[in-house]
């Protein structure tokens, strides 16, 4: 493949940042991929598989020189990892992000955006329950959307670049506002995640009163709200915490369809429930139709493998 950028720096070495890392040097995307985390027990490990060509116990030696950087950190820290940056950035360094809300990650970088950078932000729904540097895979955006959200004074070239960047590494791209960005993922992805949390919460509350059948006896659909439940716990605070409107917004919708299934239940409308099962089975189908899942057994998934979420 065609080199895209020359150094790309990715600050925070989790699951997507370690991805990236992967893919970027195996399609020779870039001619050098730094890498640094807040961590030092990180930096170790991420040294110790060579995660990329340099790991940095400096933020700033991470960034200098570069022509991508990209924020792989919690919502939360967006503003204060991009002051840290902003001094040691390069005229002309396109910044972007892989975060899972896009209004507040805005709010939060362009007061310390130095003229001259470019900003377009951006998120890969893409990932599995494991965090940390060694979690990373080269194909896991492979097939997967990766939203961009571009401000209306970004700098098309440098969206188009990254753009490039993003598809040499297997995925699709789309553009779209920022707070429509805000909405969609509270319908796909923050509010499902709340549900399952709670699910698992109300599962060890029982638990913790009637023994281990919980666990012993978990049946597929609890496994799999298990599974995205153990998702990292401080990017989803953050989330929460920073698209608060957007999913109260659909938690009080999914409240009000809620009531509506308890009552078809307490009736003993068993027409009712198989129509509305009916219709969300279809959404099941759209999804794999689209080449978002497979519709074998088991979500996808086989011994050994890495799950997508």
């Amino acid at each position: 493949m065609t080199r895209i950028y020359d150094r790309v720096a990715l600050i925070g070495l989790g699951l997507i940042a370690g991805s990236m890392s992967h893919a970027i040097r195996a399609g020779g995307l870039a001619g050098h991929v730094a890498g640094y985390a807040r961590s030092e027990k990180t930096r170790q490990t991420a040294r110790e598989i060579d995660l990329c060509d340099s790991v940095h116990d400096d933020i700033a030696g991470a960034v200098r020189g570069a022509d991508l950087v990209v924020l792989a950190v919690p919502v939360g820290a967006m503003g204060e990892v991009m002051a840290q940056i902003a001094p040691h950035l390069a005229p002309g360094a396109t910044v972007t992000d892989v975060g899972s809300v896009k209004q507040s990650v805005i709010e939060a970088v362009l007061p310390h955006l130095p003229q001259g950078v470019h900003f377009v932000p951006g998120h890969p729904l893409a990932g599995t329950e494991h965090s940390g540097p060694t979690s990373g895979f080269a194909t896991l955006f492979a097939n997967r959307w990766w939203l961009l959200t571009p401000l209306p004074d970004s700098d098309p070239d440098a969206t188009a670049r990254l753009d490039r960047l993003i598809t040499a590494m297997g995925a699709k791209t789309d553009v779209m506002d920022a707070a429509h960005h805000d909405l969609v993922l509270a319908v796909t992805s923050h509010a499902p995640h709340l549900i399952a949390y709670t699910m698992v919460g109300v599962a060890d509350h029982l638990r913790r009163v009637s023994g281990e059948e919980v666990i012993q006896y978990s049946a597929a659909g609890f496994r799999d709200f298990t599974r995205i439940a153990a998702s990292d716990p401080t990017m989803w605070r953050d989330v929460f915490l920073h698209n608060k409107d957007a999913t109260l917004d659909i938690l009080g919708r999914f409240t009000e369809e809620l009531f509506v299934l308890q009552r078809a239940i307490r009736m003993g409308d068993g027409q009712q429930l198989h129509d509305y099962f009916t219709r969300t089975r279809a959404i099941r189908r759209s999804i794999i139709d689209a080449g978002q899942d497979t519709g074998a057994p088991d979500f996808g998934r086989t011994p050994g493998a890495k799950p997508s979420q």
